[in-house]
């Protein structure tokens, strides 16, 4: 058994010494001669297989770090490897493994939204921020690890075998990593604030025992991470191969599910915490898959940014919304208003504002019955003067002006006032646990006190429980929406729905507002 294992050790050492450029590794076969010529041939594999590895092992950080590619040419920008670089680091990561029975692992770490940077500081600090993270990335790593520069905003790791290298440990490394990246950056006066994604792969999870495969299953941990939202870290396993799979099957049918009626428009009524009355509906997509049933946003909006058909997903959900509310008007069911959420892509069409009167005349419907929901951050980030124009022209049109997840972005007030928002919505994080949470009590009390101030409507989304229902009563919101009142329903189920609640409204007790 020795002599086989002697046997492996040799010829695990002999292909690293192949793929290497040292010549310093053959200095080694006196050493075998002479120990054939005392020991034999049995003693020679033997002494060899101890002393090949730890000859081999002393040119790891040359191996690693780069010296081993010198036709390998360093990225303009952060002065690191490319791709090539790692996936050959990670090769050899593989044979040293083997060598001593260790483990190494692949990292990417990815800046979240880099577009964002190049924006809203320009290309100089764009290129400034990743010279520096590279820097702070290189300043955690041990002297024999490898840290290349792979396309955008990411970075790969080829961290060397080591004895404890578990999931665990990795994930350790992951965080500190993550943690680096998210330091303020000063640049050029400015302080700009960073989140990272990371997706990381071990050698013992890897689908095959090559650079290559490793660096791209460490890719599909990343892709997982990202779809969590920003921060968040993964790992690689079968089961995000599957999901990967999954996505790209997603990514060759939903064009076609958006032509051919698959995705529409399920709805959630939001209600007034003064009178318990509808104020309307809000507009959420969803895909009726034929094969796995109904899928909700996550599974899908991320495909749909890639692949760049969000504002056809928009043109389908405002018809859809606008068919709705006219199908309550035939009903007798006098719902206010219908929301809908517009993209950024969309906000950047200059036929927008004219898309859509042509779309509320066909309908016949008043634009003051058609909300359109905007992300905060598209209002703060509203350097695009197509934006602010077609902004402008939606409200001037009548349509009222939703500001969506409120309190995650970095809207001003001026922002505010400067696209005529007419209501705010108080993102869902805020509202959790707001009965019983009394620093989330206060955050959404400043909220709606700087609303009220500002002769603005309020409405919690994420409403989960009646407890954080009646909360948000009492501090003045003025209206309410989220499972505790109702899910997401399909166009089909809302007239019962609104017949039932109407019909509960005369029993229900109302819940004293806050005065004063």
């Amino acid at each position: 058994m020795l002599l086989q294992h002697s046997k492996d050790v040799i010829v695990s050492a002999a292909r690293i010494a192949a793929r290497s450029r040292y010549s310093e590794f053959f200095a080694l076969w006196p050493a075998l001669a002479l120990a054939g010529y005392w020991f034999g041939t049995e003693g020679a594999l033997i002494v060899t297989a101890a002393a090949l590895p730890l000859a081999l092992l002393s040119h790891a950080r040359d191996h690693l770090r780069g010296a081993a590619f010198p036709d390998v040419r360093a990225d303009e920008i952060t002065g690191l490897p490319p791709r090539k670089a790692a996936v050959a680091a990670l090769d050899r990561a593989f044979d040293l493994a083997r060598l001593g029975g260790r483990k190494s692992a692949c990292l990417i770490i990815s800046i979240d939204e880099p577009q964002s940077i190049l924006n809203n500081y320009g290309q100089a600090a764009h290129d400034k921020v990743l010279q520096k993270t590279g820097e702070r990335i290189a300043g955690l790593l041990r002297e024999t690890d490898l840290v290349a520069r792979l396309e955008g905003a990411r970075f790969a790791l080829a961290l060397t075998p080591a004895n404890r290298m578990d999931l665990e440990a990795v994930i350790q490394i992951a965080v500190r990593l993550k943690a680096a990246v998210a330091e303020p950056l000063s640049i050029d006066a400015m302080t700009v604030y960073l989140t990272a994604s990371v997706g990381f792969c071990l050698t013992s999870r890897s689908p095959k025992d090559t650079g290559e495969a490793i660096l791209s299953a460490a890719e599909l941990a990343l892709e997982d991470a990202r779809n969590s939202g920003p921060g968040a870290i993964r790992a690689y396993s079968p089961e995000v191969q599957q999901a990967a799979s999954q996505r790209d099957n997603l990514r060759d049918r939903i064009e076609m599910a958006l032509e051919s009626g698959e995705v529409i428009a399920y709805f959630q009524p939001q209600l007034s915490t003064d009178t318990g009355e509808i104020t309307g509906f809000e507009a959420l997509a969803r895909w009726r898959h034929p094969v796995r049933g109904v899928l909700a946003p996550a599974e899908f909006l991320p495909t749909i940014m890639n692949t760049g058909l969000s504002e056809r997903l928009g043109e389908v959900m405002l018809v859809q919304a606008l068919s709705a509310l006219r199908g309550w008007d035939k009903g007798g069911q006098n719902i206010p208003s219908v929301a809908v959420n517009f993209s950024k892509e969309e906000l950047r069409n200059p036929s927008l504002a004219a898309k859509l009167k042509w779309e509320l005349d066909r309908f016949d419907i008043a634009a003051e019955r058609l909300t359109v929901e905007i992300l905060e951050s598209v209002v703060a980030n509203a350097d695009n003067d197509v934006v602010v124009q077609n902004i402008a022209a939606l409200a001037k049109m009548g349509c009222r002006i939703d500001l969506d997840d409120f309190g995650t972005g970095h809207a001003s007030i001026a922002n505010i006032r400067r696209f005529s928002v007419d209501r705010i919505k108080i993102d869902k994080t805020f509202v959790r646990h707001v009965d019983t949470d009394q620093s989330q009590q206060q955050i959404v009390s400043a909220i709606l006190s700087m609303a009220e101030r500002l002769g603005l409507e309020t409405v919690a989304e994420g409403v989960e429980s009646i407890g954080e229902h009646a909360n948000l009563s009492q501090l003045g919101c003025t209206c309410v929406q989220g499972f505790a009142i109702a899910c997401p329903m399909p166009l089909e189920a809302t007239g019962d729905w609104i017949t039932k609640h109407r019909a509960k409204l005369a029993t229900t007790p109302k819940v004293n507002r806050r005065t004063g």
